[in-house]
Formats: C-alpha cells, sequence, structure tokens
C-alpha cells in the first residue's frame, strides 16, 4: 500500500518536529520552505532521510498531500496556501497533528503579552512539583518533536493566535488567556474582534471537566466572553475585585481560592516576579497549580525563586549607577508599556524596528511620566518621532546596537535606568529579536 503524504511547510523548529512525528507514523513526508532553512535542521533532516527543498514551494509535489501541515508563520493569504484550500487539501498545525498522537494532558496558555513568562513559570512549579512535564509551543523544542521521542504525561504549551487559527480538533485540559490587546492586526484585516475571536479558540471543544483560567481585568477579554459559549469551569482573576472562585489581590497578598478548603495566600513581595503584570502572570501559574492540586508550601517556593527568561526585563548590568534591562522581546507597544511600567523613572528607551501598524498612543502617558529620551534603534524611524516629538526632549536615530548603547550611555545619568524595549519586530537590523538582545547585551558588556 502506498504511503499517505504529508507536506509540511516551513523548515523551523516546529516543522522539522512535525516531520519526524509524520516519518515515525509512516507518513511520505516532504518538507517545503520558501527561504532558507537553517543549518542545524537541514543536518536534522537528512539525518532522518526527510526529503526538503528550500527556497522555493514545489507545488505539484506539496499538493500530492492528505495534509498540509503549515508553520504559524505564513499567513492564509500566501499564494501556495490559496492553492493547497482550492484542492480542499486540509491545512492545520504542528500542534494539532501532534496532538493526535498523545495522550498526555495540556495546560495551554495565550494571550497578546506574558504567555511566555506564564509558560515558563508554570513549567516550573509543575517540574519542582514532581509532575513528569514537558515545556513546548512557540518556547523551547517542538511540541511535535517531542512527542515523537518523548514520554510526558503533561505538557505546558506556548499558544499564539496563529497556532490557534489552524487548531480545530485540538481540545486543552487547562486553558489560559492572559489578554487581549491589539497585536498582529495585520493578519486579521486590522479588527481587533477577529484577533479575539482568534485568541477565544483556545476554549474549543472543552467540556465540563477542563478549566477555562482568565483576566477578570481585561476589558476585550469579557467582551468577547459575552458572545463565547465556554463549557469548561471559569476561573477568573483580577487585582481590582475579590472574586470567590478563582484569584485576587487584596492589601498586597494574592488569594488563590480554588480548593476553598485549601486557599492559597502569597505575598506579592514573596514574588520572584515583579511589576503589576507580572502578578496576573503569577496568579494564572498558581490557579493552574491549584487546579493540578499542587501543595501551598510548593507553589510558594517556586514562585519564590523563578529566574525570568532571557530578553524579557532581563538584567544586563549596572554601570556607573545607571541599569541596563534588555526586554528585545517586547515586539508590541503593549510589552513596551508593560515595560515601563515594571521599571523605575528616569528611563533612556532604545526602540524601533519593524513597526507592524502599531498605534502609539497608548504609551504616551507612560512615556511622559518615565521616559528622558528615546533613542531610535531602526532604519525608519519616522513614527516614533512623529508619536513622541512633544513628550520627550530628545529623540536620536541609531543604527546598530552597539550605537545605541553608545548614545544611551551618553545620555544616562546616576540612577537611569537604559531600557531596550522595541516595541517593533526586528528583522529590519537583525536576524530576530534574540539576536537583537545578545547584541545590545554584547554593546553593554564593552563600556
Amino acid at each position: 500500500m502506498e504511503k499517505q503524504r504529508i507536506a509540511i511547510l516551513g523548515g523551523g523548529e516546529s516543522g522539522v518536529g512535525a516531520a519526524m512525528l509524520a516519518q515515525k507514523h509512516g507518513f511520505d513526508v516532504f518538507l517545503s520552505d520558501f527561504g532558507a532553512i537553517p543549518s542545524q535542521y537541514k543536518e536534522k533532516l537528512q539525518e532522518l532521510d526527510i526529503v526538503f527543498e528550500e527556497n522555493k514551494h514545489t507545488e505539484a509535489e506539496i499538493l500530492k498531500a492528505v495534509e498540509v501541515i503549515k508553520s504559524p508563520g505564513i499567513p492564509d493569504t500566501a499564494g501556495i496556501i490559496m492553492a493547497i484550500k482550492a484542492k480542499q487539501i486540509p491545512v492545520l498545525s504542528e500542534i494539532e497533528f501532534a496532538k493526535r498522537y498523545t495522550n498526555a494532558r495540556t495546560i495551554c496558555i495565550t494571550g497578546s503579552n506574558g504567555k511566555t513568562t506564564t509558560t515558563m513559570l508554570t513549567y516550573h512549579i509543575l517540574k519542582k512539583a514532581g509532575l513528569n512535564v514537558g515545556l513546548a509551543g512557540n518556547i523551547g523544542h517542538s511540541f511535535a518533536a517531542q512527542v515523537a521521542t518523548e514520554n510526558f504525561d503533561w505538557y505546558v504549551l506556548e499558544i499564539s493566535s496563529f497556532m490557534l487559527d489552524d487548531m480545530y480538533k485540538f481540545k486543552a485540559d487547562v486553558a489560559v488567556l492572559l489578554n487581549i490587546t491589539p497585536d498582529h492586526l495585520d493578519r486579521y484585516d486590522y479588527k481587533l474582534g477577529n484577533y479575539a475571536a482568534s485568541k477565544m479558540r483556545i476554549t474549543q471543544n472543552q467540556n465540563s471537566d477542563d478549566v477555562f483560567i482568565y483576566c477578570a481585568d481585561d476589558e476585550e477579554t469579557l467582551k468577547i466572553l459575552k458572545n463565547t459559549k465556554v463549557n469548561s469551569k471559569m476561573y477568573p482573576f483580577s487585582i481590582r475585585k475579590k472574586i470567590e472562585s478563582g484569584a485576587y489581590l487584596e492589601s498586597n497578598n494574592i488569594h488563590i481560592n480554588i480548593n476553598l478548603n485549601d486557599p492559597l495566600t502569597m505575598s506579592i513581595t514573596e514574588l520572584a516576579l515583579q511589576g503589576k503584570h507580572n502578578i496576573y502572570n503569577s496568579m494564572a501559574s498558581g490557579i493552574v497549580a491549584k487546579v493540578l492540586d499542587i501543595r501551598n508550601s510548593s507553589i510558594r517556593e517556586s514562585m519564590g525563586d523563578f529566574k525570568n527568561i532571557e530578553h524579557r526585563l532581563e538584567h544586563v548590568a549596572k554601570i556607573s549607577g545607571v541599569d541596563y534591562i534588555n526586554d528585545s522581546k517586547a515586539t508590541n507597544v503593549n510589552s513596551t508599556w508593560y515595560a515601563l511600567e515594571s521599571v523605575g523613572a528616569d528611563v533612556i528607551l532604545i526602540m524601533g524596528g519593524v513597526d507592524k501598524g502599531n498605534d502609539y498612543e497608548m504609551l504616551k502617558d507612560m512615556v511622559r511620566q518615565k521616559v528622558r529620551a528615546i533613542v531610535c534603534l531602526g532604519k525608519d524611524n519616522k513614527r516614533i518621532h512623529e508619536a513622541f516629538e512633544d513628550d520627550v526632549e530628545i529623540i536620536v536615530n541609531t543604527f546598530s546596537a552597539h550605537e545605541a548603547v553608545q548614545v544611551a550611555y551618553h545620555l544616562a545619568k546616576k540612577g537611569n535606568t537604559v531600557l531596550l524595549s522595541p516595541a517593533c519586530a526586528s528583522f529590519d537590523l537583525f536576524k530576530n529579536y534574540e539576536d537583537r538582545g545578545n547584541q545590545f547585551k554584547a554593546a553593554v558588556k564593552e563600556l
């Protein structure tokens, strides 16, 4: 019997993981990338004898497939996707495909901001409590690769809206929606409602045994919840009001009431993650931990000793009384707002890059209160100048991380903070946000 073909579009982490899993389950695998495939992934494909092509899509080969697994970065408007859909070949995400081949339970975390931090914190709490748990999705090794090679009972998955768009039968056992703010609107006809609906897919297929955790302070979430039927148990979290069943903040203590006989109370001063947005992230992770019946003492300990990820409000150095912070992962306006919210006043802000239709309006108050100068790091900084020329006295253009750090160093006084929080994508001057963050850190170490 002839093997059925699975075509995979994109030769990055998720594509190669999907190829490994498809091969393991006896499919004829063809992987195609319209760009160049990074060398470490090419080596893996060669080692496994998986047929692949790069810098092109051979339509005739792709259209032989019974299913196509696509990288989340490829929009539905791409020519090849339109050709596949015209042939009525199903297109799905790597996460959807991988879930078919595992009985592991999944904790799926989405939201415009904070999802990586919350995913990492949740994974840290579960692992420390002794659960057999994997970490995947938008982070770390691909879900499919782990399903092919590991045997975990639980997975904590960071899920983007692009992944959710290509998930149909997939179900989250525990779903977390942190917030909904304008991001990637270029992929959603510039309509926030479309993007919000995409985020709500995190609850699809859930039943009364499953759990949905959400922020009761987030306007867009509340708005879309009015029009969405959620079948799972719902646990909200809030820093503004008391919550009967969920989590809330009262006089600097977090209260988590899931199991009413055994509530968890913890002072926010004990949290490893500081800043208002991190209270939300910690509450969401805490609810997940309580749903899984992890002991209070274990949750407290994990929330107190967690180390945050690289490029997310990462403290690089203190030089002549000036703090240097790398928040290169802030690729949208909201992330930069959060970063400014969690540092002190007198900031030299390094921002800029590829602007995804950013609305800088929401940053203006925060910039007025906290930012002394803006150092632009990008090829085209016109919109940043237009947005903030009335709010800060100094706006300077730079075209490399080294130059940006040198300029910031000369502008900063003792007690100031130099914050790289770009609010934009990085690919005008850098490979990706990690490259941008690493170049920033290298430039700071040269000071």
